[in-house]
């Protein structure tokens, strides 16, 4: 009686193997995305449906060139996933809301925000094109362990907020635009040869760093540039106090205000802002720095390049392995 049971249990278990792996035959390793409905998907947020929860594999979505109008949510449940546009220029992710549309705020504004971690993005722009009406943020991050490479973030106020305590983000090649506080946040953030435009005169980055976080912002071998219209540019304030902001080996031009930080016109920031650069070069480097700015010696400069020990928070990180 016992083998017959056996038996019956073998056959259903046969019978049910092939529709298990019709269901599985779904979720697929490369995912294709073109707005004009040549591949396995129109829209980007069609194609985060494709990808299965929590999964132990890698994922790669391909986007085409194309303007795709999403406002685009990468849910937490999704790990180790790759977008990669066909090129940095012409794949283009846009979304127009601002901080005054319904009382929206400036958190619900972005047009990407990737609550994920382990992801990675290439060639792609994320934009938002609101009116300068307010903070308008093009990306959102919650995530740990993001990278971006060879991305553009075009935006006004709030281009790119850096959410989350202990977060990791790398950015390597990319281009950066905005107008006030339009790098900000509280995650650990390292660009390595970014472009940064400033397009009015303002402060190029507004660090939330907490105070038991060692490294909040690091800018390594960045180039900062300005629109005609941008004259006087601050390289930062603290957003909050302890905010941690280094720029190395960094060129900038003559738009950088002498003083290079401000206060947020609270002195007690002046104590607790972690303020500093090394080796800066370019007619905006050589002004006469406020005097609460750190001094950033060689082997502070050193720590400060060593991406291993800079995202070494909860955990060990090499973005560039």
């Amino acid at each position: 009686m016992k083998l017959r049971h056996t038996a019956i249990l073998f056959l259903l278990i046969s019978a049910l193997c092939p529709l298990q792996a019709l269901a599985d035959s779904k979720w697929k390793h490369d995912i294709y995305v073109a707005h004009d409905g040549s591949a396995d998907y129109k829209t980007i947020t069609e194609a985060l449906d494709g990808i299965r929860a929590y999964m132990d594999y890698n994922v790669t979505v391909h986007i085409a060139n194309g303007v795709y109008k999403e406002k685009i949510v990468i849910p937490s449940w999704l790990k180790n996933v790759t977008f990669i546009g066909e090129s940095a220029d012409s794949t283009v992710i846009t979304f127009d809301h601002h901080a005054n549309i319904d009382n929206m705020g400036t958190f619900r504004t972005y047009t990407v925000k990737v609550e994920a971690c382990d992801a990675t993005f290439k060639n792609l722009t994320i934009e938002n094109n609101a009116p300068q009406l307010g903070q308008a943020v093009a990306l959102h991050t919650e995530g740990d362990k993001l990278r971006f490479i060879n991305c553009r973030f075009l935006g006004n106020q709030d281009t790119i907020f850096t959410g989350g305590k202990n977060c990791r983000l790398y950015f390597a090649d990319c281009y950066i635009e905005g107008t006030t506080d339009f790098i900000f946040g509280p995650a650990t953030a390292y660009f390595k040869n970014c472009d940064i435009l400033s397009k009015r005169n303002s402060y190029i980055t507004a660090a939330s760093t907490p105070a038991d976080v060692k490294f909040g912002y690091i800018f390594d071998s960045c180039k900062l540039r300005a629109t005609p219209d941008a004259t006087k540019v601050y390289l930062g304030r603290p957003w909050r106090p302890y905010a941690h902001t280094v720029f190395i080996n960094c060129e900038m031009d003559s738009h950088i205000r002498p003083e290079g930080w401000h206060n947020w016109n609270n002195a007690d920031n002046e104590r607790t802002a972690r303020y500093g650069e090394y080796k800066s070069k370019g007619p905006g480097a050589g002004g006469k720095r406020v005097n609460w700015a750190m001094n950033v010696s060689d082997e502070d400069a050193a720590e400060c390049l060593d991406i291993t020990k800079v995202f070494t928070l909860t955990s060990s990180w090499n973005p560039v392995e």
